[in-house]
C-alpha cells in the first residue's frame, strides 16, 4: 500500500463518529529528578521540577480516535471530588465532549499517579474503586448509550475493571449495537472477560488472555495460535487480535495473520494498547480490512511509545512510520 493509500485511509476517519465506553482515569505525572537517599529510609527523594496531568485509560482511547480526526463520544464515570473537574478541564481543553461523564459521589475519581526522574518512573500512586457502579448509575450509562447509538459507527469497550463495564452492560451494549450493525470493539481486563460474547474485535495481550484461559503461554506462533482457537470457542467473536510485546500481534479471522513489531524506539509503552484499539474502531468503522486495520495500529503504537506517558496518535508521525515500514 502506498503513502497516498494510507493518507486516504488517515483521511477517511475524519466522517466517522466512535463511541468509548469504559473507565476514565487522570493521569497525573511528577517530573523531578534523584540527587540523594532518604535518611528516613532507603527511598529516593525527588526534587519536583514540574506535573502534568493528562487523560488516561478510555479518555486516552477518545483522545486518540479524536487526535486522527473523528467525532468522539465518551461514556465513564468519575467522582464528586477535585480530580473530576481537572478531568473537565483537560476534556474541554482537548475538544471532548462532557455529556457523557457522569458523576458518582460514592467513589473516588480514578487518578493514577506517577513519579518520574530523569524520564524513569519511580513509583506510582493510584486512587480509584474497583467496585461495580450501582442500579443508577448503570441506569444513567446505558441511557446515555442508547442516546446515542443510532448516530455512532464503532464502540469501543475500554475495560480496566474499575467497575463500569458489569456483564450486564456488557450484554446490553453488545446487543443492541447488533441490532443496528454497529461494530464493538473490546480491550477486556480479567475481570468479565468471557463476557463480551458476540463482539466484533476483541483484543487481550498475551498474559490476559493465558490468564483467563487458564495456561502458560510462551509467546510462539504455535502455542498463540492454538490458544487463539481455544479462546474463539468461548468468546465467538468475529475477530480476535491477540498483542503480544516486542513479538507484536497475532489477528485470528478464520485464519491466522502475524503482524511483527514495530523497529521504532520505545521509551515508554504507557497508553500503546489505547491507541491500537483506537485505530482498530477507526478502521473498523470505515471498513478497512483487518491486516491493513492492525498494521497500521501497530505502527501508531510504535509511535506513542517514543514518548514518555500516555499520549495520542498524530497522523503525521503515523505517516512517515508507515513511510519507513515501505523502506524495510
Amino acid at each position: 500500500m502506498t503513502t497516498c493509500a494510507i493518507k486516504n485511509i488517515l483521511d477517511s476517519f475524519h466522517s466517522k463518529r466512535i463511541a468509548v465506553i469504559g473507565d476514565i482515569m487522570l493521569d497525573k505525572y511528577i517530573f523531578g529528578h534523584v540527587s540523594r537517599i532518604s535518611p528516613e529510609y532507603p527511598v529516593p527523594v525527588v526534587d519536583v521540577t514540574h506535573e502534568e496531568h493528562r487523560l488516561g485509560g478510555a479518555a486516552n482511547v477518545a483522545l486518540n480516535t479524536l487526535s486522527l480526526g473523528s467525532e468522539t463520544l465518551l461514556i465513564g464515570i468519575t467522582g464528586a471530588d477535585g480530580n473530576r473537574e481537572i478531568l473537565l478541564d483537560l476534556f474541554r481543553s482537548h475538544g471532548l465532549a462532557t455529556e457523557g461523564l457522569i458523576s458518582d459521589p460514592s467513589r473516588p475519581t480514578t487518578c493514577k499517579t506517577r513519579i518520574l526522574s530523569q524520564n524513569h518512573h519511580i513509583t506510582r500512586v493510584d486512587f480509584e474503586s474497583r467496585a461495580e457502579v450501582d442500579t443508577d448509575i448503570e441506569r444513567a450509562i446505558l441511557d446515555s448509550f442508547e442516546a446515542i447509538i443510532s448516530s455512532i459507527d464503532a464502540i469501543v469497550l475500554e475495560d480496566y475493571n474499575k467497575g463500569l463495564l458489569s456483564a450486564p452492560v456488557i450484554r446490553h451494549i453488545i446487543t443492541s449495537a447488533k441490532r443496528h450493525n454497529v461494530p464493538v470493539l473490546v480491550d477486556p481486563k480479567l475481570q468479565n472477560f468471557f463476557a463480551y460474547k458476540g463482539c466484533a474485535i476483541f483484543k487481550p495481550n498475551l498474559s490476559e488472555m493465558a490468564a483467563s484461559l487458564g495456561i502458560v503461554l510462551h509467546n510462539n506462533d504455535d502455542e498463540v495460535e492454538a490458544a487463539c482457537l481455544m479462546l474463539q470457542q468461548k468468546i465467538e467473536s468475529d475477530i480476535i487480535i491477540i498483542t503480544r510485546g516486542d513479538k507484536g500481534m497475532t489477528i485470528y479471522d478464520g485464519s491466522f495473520t502475524h503482524i511483527d513489531a514495530t523497529s521504532l524506539e520505545v521509551t515508554d509503552v504507557s497508553g500503546a494498547g489505547d491507541t491500537v484499539i483506537g485505530i482498530l474502531a477507526l478502521g473498523a468503522a470505515t471498513g478497512l480490512d483487518i491486516v491493513t486495520n492492525a498494521t497500521i495500529a501497530n505502527l501508531a503504537a510504535g509511535t506513542v511509545c517514543q514518548e514518555v506517558g500516555a499520549v495520542p496518535a498524530k497522523a503525521e508521525k503515523l505517516l512517515k512510520a508507515y513511510q519507513q515500514h515501505l523502506q524495510l
